[in-house]
């Protein structure tokens, strides 16, 4: 007992302190697109857990997590938050060193949230990021060890609607940039996603961040993911838990089933119980998701 407590408290600390010692880059060189002037600043909030929040991102960032031994697989993961706030570990730097223990280099995107106070339209400036991260990850990819087509894009929650908006918006990319790197994930993992922006599936807090309160209907369908998938697709991965009171499990359902429609190779892990936000651990049960990952990523030959 004793030292599961202690293991516990050094977790609590020097998890910060860990996610501090990685590199960070910044996503742009320059100016930082669809932005509007402004003296706002990022709020960093650490709960009680040790854990962090973080919102009202300014300056959008990859952390960079290199696999001791890289198998040149890349992964960018984007924490949720219900595009309102970024749940920085449990969604992130976690998530980002169980990569690392496959032999994946991963990379922790800080992306912008909408806002209409910062951003020329909100509603573009979470794939904007998402899209520039691919891109960054791709031209140096020499540099960290990747192989260009080998980018993995990975959300959870919110964070989940992002990875499937990349996943499925990648043909004409958003903003203006002349760059022609390939902004399309070659493979994606979803976990309890917001998919769809539907009145029947929404997460609505979700909906309301990114596109307001009022949007069009050609808006919903837009970013109602499901209904954006074809047969370039990239292979997706998909965990759920059917009690999740948030993101209706049904999101998960309806992107397995345009995945199928569209033949795209899809495998889901629902769980009964476990609820929204569990991370890497759903205490429900004593199957780790993370192994049925791993395994996903074995038979794709993105461990090899």
């Amino acid at each position: 007992m004793r030292t599961f407590l202690l293991t516990a408290l050094l977790s609590l600390f020097l998890t910060p302190l860990m996610a501090q010692n990685q590199p960070v880059i910044p996503l742009y060189s320059g100016s930082v697109p669809n932005a509007k002037a402004t003296k706002g600043q990022e709020t960093n909030v650490t709960r009680p857990d040790g854990s962090t929040r973080v919102s009202q991102v300014v300056q959008p960032t990859l952390t960079v997590y290199k696999a001791a031994k890289p198998n040149g697989s890349a992964v960018i993961v984007c924490p949720g938050g219900a595009y309102a706030m970024l749940a920085m570990d449990h969604e992130g730097h976690d998530v980002a060193r169980r990569f690392n223990e496959m032999g994946i280099t991963a990379f922790v995107l800080k992306y912008r949230l909408p806002n209409d106070q910062t951003q020329l339209d909100k509603s573009i400036t979470p794939l904007l990021d998402a899209q520039q991260a691919i891109r960054l990850v791709r031209q140096r990819a020499a540099e960290f060890g990747i192989t260009p087509t080998r980018v993995g894009l990975m959300g959870f929650s919110a964070g989940g609607h992002l990875a499937s908006t990349a996943g499925t918006h990648f043909a004409k990319p958003v903003g203006t940039t002349k760059d022609q790197t390939s902004v399309r994930p070659d493979f994606l993992m979803l976990i309890y996603p917001v998919i769809s922006l539907s009145d029947s599936l929404m997460h609505k807090g979700s909906r309301d961040n990114l596109i307001g309160n009022n949007p069009s209907a050609e808006q919903t369908k837009l970013y109602s993911n499901e209904l954006q998938v074809t047969a370039q697709s990239p292979p997706t991965f998909l965990v759920h838990a059917q009690d999740d009171k948030v993101v209706k499990v049904q999101n998960s359902l309806v992107f397995y089933e345009a995945c199928l429609h569209h033949n795209v190779p899809v495998e889901m892990h629902l769980y009964p119980l476990g609820g929204h936000g569990f991370g890497m651990n759903n205490k429900t049960t004593k199957d780790n998701w993370t192994d049925r990952l791993q395994n996903w990523l074995d038979a794709g030959g993105w461990l090899k």
